[in-house]
């Protein structure tokens, strides 16, 4: 077994959504994290990635980290509250309180825990305050929760305003473009101490989109998002985990 062995949990954000390859499958920065990993130690990692979109952050918890555990893993990231911000009465100390049970049983099981906050999509959003100052709300709390703790991995993307321009951001305006998910990336390799591929704090941009008339973006995106809020169902009800959940490895490049 590789002597690194990194396991995500999440949401879309971990996922890869707004990354997506020709084939019609998502990358994102986690599965760019691991490769950057194993290309800047010289060495294969082991990597899996448990995360699926539309995911609350205590569903995250409960019905992905002990499954990550269980792969025992060297190191384990973890981000989740995105969806609950966007919703009304949130409370930002429940969300809270998911960050500590993820240190408190990676301080269990011996694994290193990195920490992640989303980027800021607020300035490209309909009640572009509320969330903006939602999303300072729980980073601020989540941070909190991690005081003294050096041994935490902290990659923190709320409060890079470079990353809420749109050009890092796909047309939904809800999850980042390959150029996002890349400083995403870049970024968490910073914060282990490894060496950042050449261009990834900022890919050049990618070529001007068709952006959507704000009718056809309700309606597109917002209206179906609404839909799933109201029917209580979620963009990843029936979705596996990529890579089957199990370890895959990455070699270097």
């Amino acid at each position: 077994m590789a002597s690194i062995r990194f396991v995500a949990i999440g949401d879309s954000f971990t996922e890869g959504v707004g990354d997506e390859l020709p084939d019609g499958t998502v990358r994102g920065w986690a599965d760019l994290a691991a490769q950057g990993w194993a290309d800047a130690r010289g060495e294969a990692i082991a990597y899996a990635n448990l995360a699926i979109r539309g995911k609350l952050v205590w569903p995250i918890v409960t019905q992905q980290l002990e499954r990550a555990l269980a792969l025992k893993p060297t190191h384990l990231s973890f981000n989740g509250g995105g969806n609950d911000m966007l919703r009304p009465r949130t409370s930002i100390a429940h969300i809270a309180d998911a960050f500590s049970q993820v240190l408190r049983r990676c301080d269990e099981e011996g694994v290193r825990l990195i920490l992640l906050s989303g980027a800021n999509p607020s300035a490209q959003l309909p009640l572009s305050r509320v969330i903006q100052r939602r999303g300072d709300l729980m980073s601020a709390a989540v941070v909190a929760r991690m005081e003294e703790r050096e041994d935490v991995v902290q990659a923190l993307n709320w409060p890079d305003a470079e990353l809420s321009d749109p050009s890092y951001w796909s047309e939904d305006r809800l999850h980042m473009n390959s150029r996002g998910h890349h400083r995403v990336a870049a970024r968490v390799l910073e914060a282990l101490g490894e060496r950042v591929p050449d261009g990834w704090w900022s890919l050049p941009e990618l070529p001007e989109p068709i952006r959507l008339a704000q009718r056809d973006y309700f309606r597109e995106h917002l209206g179906p998002w609404v839909r799933r809020r109201l029917t209580g169902t979620s963009s990843g009800d029936g979705r596996e985990p990529k890579f089957g959940g199990e370890w895959i490895e990455v070699a270097p490049r």
